[in-house]
């Protein structure tokens, strides 16, 4: 599968992004044109259409079929077009890193996202083995799991979403089988470096250990750094982050910004709006959450929530903490793109496996009290 993910990966419109910005961090002096000349010229060997305008798509957001036809050619545009893929420092730093080992630039930029599914899936196995304390079963389900497809779709991207799912699940794995919350937070900010988004996730983790600190044997103390990390975090890259949210709906979801820094357009809240509301039920309906949905209503047991048993009340706000996450997310960017939900996918899989086998002795437990 890792052999097929290397040489069947899909050129996505983010490519040619990140490529620039690892030819700007390798050589700092490299004038924009010739950066630009470097990109298109590795991405045309490697597929022809790049750069073409594509009719047969609906346009998301008016001019996006043309737009990337406009920034191959438009050195300047594609400077700023750079800018918008900065917030994702820690995704740029690894792709430079094997830039500097050797590999080309387009290479680079996948190559992250092909062992992040490797490290993915053998970290499922581990996880399955701790939960069910049964090999063959523990392979059997993780050989499934890694047949799903959006995170097949995830690992054909260059994008940050295979790496952060990775660093997401390394987080929950040293918080809940290691019992160990510095680096359990080390990854957290990781994943933030690499996807800032993430950091709405990992408040309302940080909330949800709060009020359980006594079920997973943490310090207040621990819990309030943690916090205190990830909103750090989150505020350094917001910091030197140059644009405005209002700029990134616009560029994906109206009208496209040629110039999204020296000459954006004005943020019309109407039309943001509409398009909330147009784009709600197609996005949520093609995702996996409400399938999922389905399961945890199906699994978890109501009877253990209303006699308030703890365990069954951490499983519903890890629920709750996702679900949340999603909306506030949809709410600021309205789409559901399954590669960049497969995180949230796992942790709800994986959590669902582990509540249905200890729901026996989760039963046992109650009736004893």
């Amino acid at each position: 599968m890792t052999y097929y993910l290397y040489t069947h990966q899909y050129y996505n419109s983010d490519i040619e992004a990140y490529m620039g910005l690892v030819y700007k961090a390798n050589f700092p002096d490299m004038k924009i044109e010739e950066i630009h000349k470097k990109v298109y010229s590795e991405l045309k060997e490697k597929d022809p259409d790049v750069g073409k305008v594509n009719m047969e798509r609906k346009e998301e957001a008016i001019g996006d079929n043309s737009y990337y036809k406009n920034l191959s050619e438009n050195p300047k545009m594609y400077e700023e077009e750079l800018q918008l893929f900065t917030v994702k420092p820690f995704y740029n730093l690894i792709n430079s890193v094997f830039f500097k080992f050797g590999f080309s630039a387009s290479t680079s930029t996948f190559l992250i996202t092909i062992i992040s599914y490797v490290l993915i899936v053998i970290l499922i196995f581990i996880f399955l083995i701790k939960i069910l304390r049964n090999n063959y079963l523990a392979f059997i389900l993780t050989i499934l799991i890694s047949l799903f497809k959006p995170l097949l779709d995830t690992s054909r991207h260059a994008t940050p979403d295979g790496f952060s799912t990775l660093l997401l699940l390394l987080s929950f794995y040293f918080a809940l089988m290691k019992r160990n919350l510095f680096v359990s937070s080390i990854f957290g900010i990781l994943c933030i470096l690499t996807r800032p988004e993430y950091f709405i996730f990992y408040a309302f983790l940080s909330l949800l250990v709060y009020f359980f600190r006594k079920d997973f044997k943490f310090q207040s103390k621990e819990i309030l750094f943690s916090v205190g990390y990830f909103t750090l975090t989150f505020a350094i890259i917001q910091y030197f982050n140059q644009i405005p949210w209002s700029v990134l709906f616009m560029n994906q979801f109206t009208k496209v910004q040629l110039y999204p820094i020296s000459n954006p357009d004005v943020f019309n809240f109407r039309e943001y709006l509409n398009c909330v509301k147009g784009k709600i039920l197609f996005e949520w309906n093609t995702s996996y959450f409400p399938l999922l949905l389905i399961f945890i209503i199906i699994i978890l047991d109501y009877r253990l929530i209303i006699s308030k048993n703890r365990k069954s009340l951490i499983f519903l706000g890890l629920y709750v903490a996702v679900y949340l996450t999603v909306s506030l997310r949809f709410i600021m960017f309205p789409t559901l793109v399954n590669r960049m939900m497969v995180g949230f996918y796992l942790i709800i899989i994986l959590s669902l496996i582990a509540y249905q086998n200890s729901k026996k002795q989760i039963l046992a437990d109650t009736i004893e009290k």
